[in-house]
């Protein structure tokens, strides 16, 4: 692997950016592996680089329907949080937060983590009594929260309009190491990483098919690039994840939405937070280069798709335009779709199946970006070790059936 830093930089740039090589091999497929990963989003590299480095594991493929970061993970709006209301979901995605903070040293490739402060708003009397609860629950656990006043909301987030609109802010929940990072680095650190341990990154490489034994345990995968033969598979497949599972007949409660986001064009650093709005359903930030990043809620349809309904990103620009006025002059830049995986209680299911030898990775809704390297993290321990890490043992699959649900609905914001 070329190791980066300031030196290397500096001498590349002085030197005609000549001396760069690859990030990652264009791998082909081989005819067996101890483990398969579906998926070549965050969730799959991630759980490949943790299979190859903290469980040894030394033949290993992902395998990539499109090009690495072509999915979900390149059509996020980058947001990174941990305060969500239960126990075991503050848990998993405070493991993610922590791992967030090293994770530019540990894979060296800085993924621009910004911890830059998530400023939640609170419209209404029933958003103050929910938001206090999380921000109670939270420091309880141990997460950091904190309850603002509205002046104090504005006071953090200047732009912030509290007064002149139908509903004005009562107040907000303000986690401060939440922020951004960006999308495509993390994509690419993890696929840089893990290549650099032995792991195959196989692209344009669909499963049609995955096969069982006549024990029904997993034999392997059909593929456009031919059959694979693997004992373990690990699903991370986002939106597509139910498609994938129905090939082993594992039935996943999962409904999956195009879930929209827009950017508008460049301007000066004017943005110093995130802000959300479940009320006025809107969410907004500023990237690196400049533009504003507005993210919408799920469409009202299930689909497949990677786009949307007009009106869906219509109503958010309304929302920014009420809550800060001094952006109705920006023209959008562009606009895309990602496919959210939802399950009914609006919590991840990270576990093994019924089938033996096949795991999954699913049902994130928006919150599959900001938990990445946490996820990526416990799905290898449970691959590799065949049970559960603590931090995922309550996301199963049985717990739909026998209800002990994880309700994370309004945690979840404004997509749900």
């Amino acid at each position: 692997m070329q190791p980066f830093s300031g030196l290397s930089l500096l001498w590349s740039g002085l030197t005609g950016q000549r001396g760069w090589r690859p990030q990652w091999r264009a791998a082909e497929p081989k005819g067996a592996y101890d483990a398969l990963i579906v998926g070549g989003g965050g969730h799959g590299l991630g759980t490949a680089y943790y299979l190859a480095s903290e469980h040894r594991l030394g033949n290993i493929a992902v395998l990539e329907k499109g090009w690495i970061g072509g999915g979900n993970t390149g059509r996020n709006t980058t947001i990174i949080r941990s305060n969500y209301l239960f126990p075991e979901s503050a848990a998993l995605y405070d493991h993610a937060l922590q791992m967030w903070e090293e994770l530019a040293q540990a894979l060296n490739y800085n993924v621009m983590f910004s911890p830059r402060g998530v400023l939640m708003l609170a419209h209404t009397v029933h958003d103050e009594q929910v938001f206090k609860r999380h921000v109670h629950a939270n420091r309880a656990a141990g997460v950091d929260n904190e309850w603002l006043t509205p002046e104090q909301a504005r006071a953090f987030c200047p732009p912030l309009n509290i007064g002149d609109i139908r509903y004005p802010v009562r107040g907000a929940a303000l986690q401060r190491r939440g922020g951004t990072a960006r999308h495509d680095a993390v994509a690419w650190g993890y696929a840089r990483a893990a290549d650099a341990l032995g792991v195959d990154i196989i692209e344009n490489c669909e499963v049609t098919a995955i096969r069982r034994d006549a024990g029904g345990a997993v034999e392997g995968v059909d593929t456009t690039r031919g059959f694979i033969r693997a004992p373990r598979v690990g699903v991370a497949a986002a939106g597509h994840s139910s498609v994938i599972m129905a090939m082993a007949d594992v039935p996943v409660p999962l409904e999956s939405y195009p879930l929209q986001a827009l950017v508008s064009e460049p301007v000066k650093p004017v943005f110093p937070c995130v802000v959300m709005s479940n009320t006025i359903h809107a969410y907004i930030s500023q990237s690196d280069k400049g533009e504003l990043v507005i993210g919408a809620g799920t469409d009202a349809y299930t689909s497949y798709t990677q786009r949307g309904g007009l009106h869906i990103t219509s109503h958010a620009l309304e929302a920014i335009c009420e809550l800060f006025p001094m952006f109705r002059r920006l023209k959008m830049l562009r606009s895309w779709g990602g496919i959210v995986d939802v399950t009914p209680d609006r919590s991840p299911i990270i576990a093994k199946t019924p089938v033996p030898g096949l795991y999954v990775n699913c049902g994130w809704g928006t919150g599959g970006f900001k938990a990445t390297p946490g996820s990526a993290h416990v799905f290898a321990w449970t691959i590799a070790r065949d049970e559960p890490h603590p931090l995922n043992a309550a996301f199963t699959l049985e717990r739909f059936a026998d209800g002990a649900l994880i309700d994370e609905a309004a945690a979840a914001a404004v997509a749900h």
